[in-house]
């Protein structure tokens, strides 16, 4: 999330491995998109089929939020990704219905807690959670969880790992938090293979946006559900409103060449669009020439 000028189509300076990797991450990457009243109409305008969406979920929208918009998409063609937030499943009874209409749209789904205070019912975390989903429905095509390059606002680093090592016989690939230093997210990917979580991983990065707006965004949708990696990091928001500060193209070219490597496991990138799809999808495909 930046505002400023766009990329200019120039070469990347990259080795062929690296460039070769990162084209790869950026031809079929994530967009994470939030779940408002425009956003159906924003991906099916600007986004081509071979990006895959992943709908947020939000304690102030409900988990039907989530579902009618990944439906809908589902509907045009995208492969979807819909956010299920634990302590907002009622019970068992709702579950399996959750379970039917992710099923009817290709069996995919990224768990989490979610930013609700308090439970709804019977799921207080993602643990509880992916077990109840190994139970009902043992073919799920995806399951994806998160982890945590940068430091957690209430849980020690290790505990993270520990976490994602607990939840690999459920999980199929991990999604990184936001994090600004890709030196950061490198040494974080090479912990989590030194601890031996084999499972791949999306390395989460913001898009391009205007701070502005982002903070408009976050006042309708609750700064909870929108940004809620900004909880205990509120120098974040500096960094994308100073001058050269974020910038998503020195944020993509910088993960190479360490993470082009095979053994490092990096299925591609995820992208933090907080809804300003079209001008990261001018980014996107300005780096893809770039990188031709």
């Amino acid at each position: 999330m930046i505002a400023g000028p766009p990329v200019k189509p120039s070469r990347l300076r990259l080795d062929f491995a690296s460039r070769e990797a990162l084209r790869r991450f950026l031809s079929h990457p994530r967009y994470e998109v939030l779940p408002t009243e425009e956003s159906g109409d924003l991906v099916m305008r600007n986004l081509p089929t071979e990006v895959t969406i992943t709908v947020t979920s939000s304690p102030r929208r409900g988990i039907e939020a989530t579902l009618a918009l990944a439906e809908r998409l589902a509907g045009g063609g995208y492969a979807v990704v819909p956010h299920l937030a634990a302590r907002l499943v009622r019970d068992e009874p709702h579950l399996k219905e959750i379970l039917a209409r992710l099923d009817a749209i290709g069996g995919r789904v990224f768990v989490v807690a979610g930013d609700s205070q308090e439970a709804a019912g019977a799921f207080p975390d993602s643990v509880s959670l992916l077990e109840a989903i190994a139970s009902h429905a043992p073919a799920m095509k995806e399951i994806g969880v998160t982890g945590y390059p940068e430091r957690h606002g209430f849980i020690d680093d290790d505990l993270t790992i520990q976490a994602m090592w607990d939840k690999r016989r459920q999980a199929t690939y991990i999604v990184s938090n936001l994090c600004f230093d890709v030196r950061v997210v490198k040494k974080w990917i090479a912990r989590v293979r030194k601890r031996g979580v084999p499972l791949p991983i999306f390395i989460g990065m913001a898009g391009v946006a205007d701070p502005a707006k982002l903070l408009r965004v976050s006042t309708r949708i609750g700064i909870a559900d929108s940004a809620r990696f900004l909880r205990g990091h509120t120098n974040w928001l500096m960094r994308l409103i100073q001058p050269g500060g974020y910038a998503p193209d020195r944020f993509a070219t910088g993960l190479m060449p360490e993470l082009a490597r095979p053994d490092m496991k990096v299925a591609g990138i995820h992208v933090f669009t907080f809804n300003e799809i079209e001008p990261t999808e001018q980014w996107r495909q300005q780096m893809l020439a770039r990188l031709s």
